[in-house]
């Protein structure tokens, strides 16, 4: 095959968008489809995720392909943790010691439009919507769709086939069906589900509340999260048990009871969300959960990327983030082995699957530890402890959340490692009285370190027993 293979990539969001635009950027031909509508034409889904948290990982992939300092001006810079007290009172833990590292708060429609915008300027690159894949020829790299605006039967192919369309996948779902190899599959659900409220603009425009960070309101079991958006605006999240719960999903079937709910634990919340009652019985409540596959790739000409390959809950703010880098890591195994279609779909899935397999365990820690533990006093006191190991000695400490959020050229593996054994070791030096303001600073940093090495010494004599 020459360099201009035809590629039929299924999935028109964000992995799917900048996907295509990268490899149109090199040259090769590109059916991107999607089953819904053109978001540019239609207004988003009420209660779907509609803002995101992008950071350094995310930022990469999008300068990889040209296209990062336009998605900057969508984002709202966010320092860090706002938290918010049963009492009122709240404080912000910065995600960072180093001045210069944020995450930033995105419109998901927003971002997609840009995407889509510059993918439509590639005369190499040809956007197919509504088209709902029915089946799909693995073998063949091709699909059957019915077009929802017409009602017609349409048979899309191409060279190689692309599955970027998101937890449903049904690229995946073939591969899954398929009786001529073995496909592992596991989705693990979280007890707990979404719904979206909004925190609308102030009158006369502006912001009701902080703008320069991720709010959150922990509660133990439950959480309510908020994010800024351009327009004033907070997108609003309420993580709450399905079932089995003194309040849940299942018992908050009237206005009264939301209320109770919400006035009880979210009070100054309440404040701020004119819309609340209305709003929680019209939006969807969404279910939280993690999909894990493999393999990714059959046949050498079909592969899944993003949502399809590896869906994980949203508590570290790395699913957007995770699947811009998997174009990024493609990007380097093809400018490997270009040609070679087959190598270039096993060495993608060797180098990437046991990073995306970590953020998605590190993505569930993530959820424990911001609904129980960031109000706590030992939660912050070792936060206190890495935020000033990172302002004083920047080069020397990373927590793991700088190490997983900031830190683009270490993979995802290597930052869960280092990071949990960074946290175990620090919580226990706080636990038995062995870092005293007696110490100095440094001297602290260095019981961290060597505490660090030595579980990590122990973490590998045991995995290699």
């Amino acid at each position: 095959m020459s360099k201009k293979e035809n590629i039929l990539i299924i999935g028109a969001g964000l992995c799917g968008s900048l996907l295509a635009l990268r490899l149109a950027q090199r040259g090769y031909n590109i059916t991107l489809v999607e089953k819904r509508p053109d978001l540019r034409k239609i207004e988003q889904d009420a209660g779907r995720s509609i803002n995101l948290a992008l950071s350094d990982r995310g930022l990469r992939g999008l300068r990889l392909a040209g296209v990062e300092e336009a998605a900057k001006k969508l984002c709202i810079p966010m320092q860090g943790r706002m938290i918010h007290h049963e009492n009122g009172k709240t404080f912000l833990t910065r995600y960072s010691g180093r001045s210069h590292e944020h995450i930033n708060s995105v419109s998901r429609p927003g971002l997609n439009m840009l995407l889509l915008d510059a993918c439509e300027k590639m005369p190499n690159v040809k956007l197919l919507f509504n088209m709902g894949c029915e089946e799909v020829d693995l073998k063949a790299a091709s699909a059957s769709f019915t077009d929802h605006t017409t009602g017609d039967k349409v048979q899309l192919s191409g060279d190689l086939l692309f599955g970027t369309d998101g937890a449903g996948s049904a690229v995946r779902k073939s591969m899954f069906l398929s009786r001529d190899f073995l496909f592992s599959f596991s989705q693990n659900w979280l007890t707990h589900g979404y719904k979206e409220i909004t925190i609308p603009a102030a009158e006369g425009g502006g912001f009701r509340t902080d703008k320069d960070a991720l709010h959150i309101w922990p509660r133990g079991e439950d959480m309510l999260i908020a994010l800024p958006n351009l327009d004033g605006s907070f997108t609003v999240t309420l993580f709450l048990p399905f079932s089995d719960s003194d309040y849940c999903f299942d018992n908050l079937t009237t206005p009264a009871m939301v209320m109770k709910y919400f006035k009880k634990e979210y009070p100054d919340a309440v404040q701020l969300m004119p819309n609340l009652v209305e709003e929680f019985f019209e939006n969807p409540t969404g279910p939280l959960g993690t999909i894990k596959c493999s393999p990714w790739s059959c046949y050498g000409k079909t592969l899944l990327m993003g949502d399809a390959a590896h869906a994980i809950v949203p508590f570290y703010g790395q699913g957007m983030n995770a699947s811009f880098e998997d174009v990024v890591v493609f990007d380097e195994v093809l400018e490997q082995y270009e040609g070679n279609w087959p190598k270039i779909f096993s060495e993608y899935e060797n180098v990437r699957k046991k990073d995306t397999d970590a953020i998605a365990d590190l993505a569930v820690d993530n959820f424990h530890e911001m609904k129980e533990h960031t109000a706590s006093d030992l939660f912050q006191e070792k936060r206190r402890l890495e935020l000033q190991f990172e302002t004083e000695f920047p080069s020397e400490y990373n927590s793991k959340y700088s190490l997983v959020t900031f830190n683009e050229n270490i993979p995802y593996s290597e930052a869960m490692k280092r990071g949990r054994a960074q946290d175990k070791a620090i919580l226990n030096l706080l636990q038995d009285g062995k870092l005293p303001d007696s110490l100095s600073l440094h001297e602290k940093l260095e019981k961290v370190k060597k505490e660090t090495s030595e579980i990590l010494h122990d973490d590998a004599v045991v995995k290699n027993l």
